[in-house]
């Protein structure tokens, strides 16, 4: 359990207070819209397209046509011209081509777009070069992973069939798995499928590689679940696995080791409780304790009674104190009056003991708009997590990290020759003087969005650190590195 919370829990301590300045004005317009279709989605990729150490933001727009905004430092953002597309629910950057730049895959209520990047935040659609033609889903869950030394395997997860004329409830669509072949890749489906708003491959709690899918009960309404997917074994967890079957409206997967035993806690979003999942040595996992202060349930600033709506959720230490801290995005799906209209997004700072504190609102992002997709990045390169925020039928909000007295930090990322240049499936330990922390290097999660960027750690007071890196082969490397530092591993 999470420090002391196998036992009594312990009186929370205070965090330092985290504080955020609104810099929205300095992003272009836009907005994700449309109807019923884009109630779900609206993703934000955040990745450097141009090289120079600065994260770029590629927004999708729904109804609007997709966006991509090009970081000039200095929280000053320019519009970037890329293929228009409409229907865009979301999308993930990574290297698909191995060349070491990043491509984005793109997510839409209709055939889906490859666009391969060239380092200068031009990209090209490649996607009749690249993908299998037919695929004309609605596609709002995405993650990917490295089986060989070519090109990655990619889960598609597709929403409802919009085509069976007896839906949408319980007109879940099929999901597919894409697997290199030749030059273009080939498709396969995974089922069952119950509606997928996020997919995650990582290491689970046994160690093995795993695709988890996040589920909507929504529109399966009964007889389905979350689900756990073994890759080696090509097959679902079951009973005999360990794994139980639990049932909500699946929303967002976010992952993070919280306890420093090299397994991820697991944070997964819904209407009313967002659970969060504690990992056991014997690779199960159990529902945390109500006393952690993750749920969230209800709107925190109290004046609505109804169930929240979770979206995106995402680990990041805010303060740099060395314990991850937990954002969550929410927001109503329009006609259902059953739950929060006005609901606040969440900054749970995590304190000593291993639970978490309630801050949005003194850090001035608790804003109501009904918001989707959302990254944490460190926008100016101060070494301190700022945020972004997409909202459907409302413009972006942009948070820079003004707090005070934050710790030092340490940003790591790998390459590696090959197909898989980024080492998606890598583990990176940094250990301190204060402790350990362990990062995967992954392909998915959130809510229609992910990043490609490198991995940041807050550190507290330490000046000096430890890098283990162990490659996706399992090879393991070590390395020495100062506080506030970038730094760029690569493999001997």
């Amino acid at each position: 359990m999470i420090r002391a919370l196998s036992a009594m829990l312990l009186a929370s301590s205070a965090n330092a207070q985290p504080i955020f300045e609104n810099h929205s004005d300095a992003l272009p317009p836009h907005e994700y819209t449309g109807g019923w279709e884009h109630f779900v989605g609206g993703g934000v990729a955040v990745l450097d397209c141009n090289g120079d150490a600065l994260p770029d933001i590629f927004a999708a727009g729904g109804d609007s046509p997709a966006a991509l905004f090009r970081n000039d430092g200095s929280f000053k953002f320019t519009s970037q011209a890329i293929p228009q597309m409409a229907g865009v629910t979301g999308a993930y950057p990574l290297d698909i081509n191995a060349d070491g730049l990043i491509d984005l895959f793109v997510m839409r209520v209709g055939a889906n777009r490859v666009l391969r990047g060239n380092g200068a935040c031009l990209f090209i659609d490649v996607t009749e070069a690249w993908l299998p033609p037919g695929n004309d889903q609605w596609t709002t869950a995405f993650t990917a992973w490295w089986e060989d030394d070519s090109r990655p395997v990619m889960a598609v997860g597709n929403y409802v069939d919009r085509s069976n004329p007896d839906g949408p409830f319980e007109a879940c669509d099929s999901n597919q798995i894409l697997r290199p072949a030749a030059d273009t890749y080939e498709s396969s489906t995974l089922t069952p499928a119950f509606c997928p708003l996020s997919m995650l491959a990582a290491r689970d709690a046994r160690g093995r590689s795993t695709l988890r899918i996040s589920n909507d009960r929504h529109y399966y309404v009964r007889g389905g679940y979350e689900q756990m997917w073994d890759i080696g074994e090509g097959r679902f967890l079951g009973p005999e696995d360990g794994w139980q079957n639990v049932s909500l409206w699946g929303m967002g997967i976010a992952s993070r080791d919280l306890t420093g035993d090299g397994r991820d806690e697991v944070m997964l979003t819904s209407m009313g409780d967002q659970l969060m999942q504690i990992a056991n040595p014997d690779g199960t996992y159990d529902a945390a304790p109500y006393e952690i202060g993750t749920y969230a349930q209800r709107p925190h600033t109290g004046d609505d009674g109804r169930p929240s709506t979770g979206w995106h959720a995402e680990f990041g230490d805010v303060n740099n104190d060395g314990r991850p801290d937990l954002f969550i995005a929410k927001g109503n799906v329009d006609q259902m009056p059953g739950l929060a209209t006005r609901d606040p997004n969440n900054l749970l700072m995590q304190n000593e003991d291993g639970t978490f504190t309630e801050t949005a609102s003194a850090a001035g992002i608790a804003t109501t708009d009904r918001s989707r997709g959302a990254a944490f990045a460190d926008f100016d390169a101060d070494g301190r997590l700022d945020l972004i925020v997409v909202n459907r039928r409302a413009p972006l909000e942009l948070y820079r990290n003004i707090s005070p007295n934050t710790g030092n930090w340490v940003k790591v990322s790998l390459q590696q020759p090959g197909g898989n240049r980024f080492a998606v499936g890598a583990q990176v330990t940094v250990q301190t003087a204060n402790g350990s922390q362990l990062q995967q290097i992954t392909v998915g999660g959130g809510h229609a969005g992910g990043k490609a960027l490198p991995l940041h750690f807050g550190i507290g007071d330490a000046d000096h650190i430890t890098v283990t890196v162990e490659w996706p082969d399992g090879t393991q490397q070590t390395f020495k590195g100062d506080a506030n530092t970038a730094l760029s591993l690569s493999r001997e």
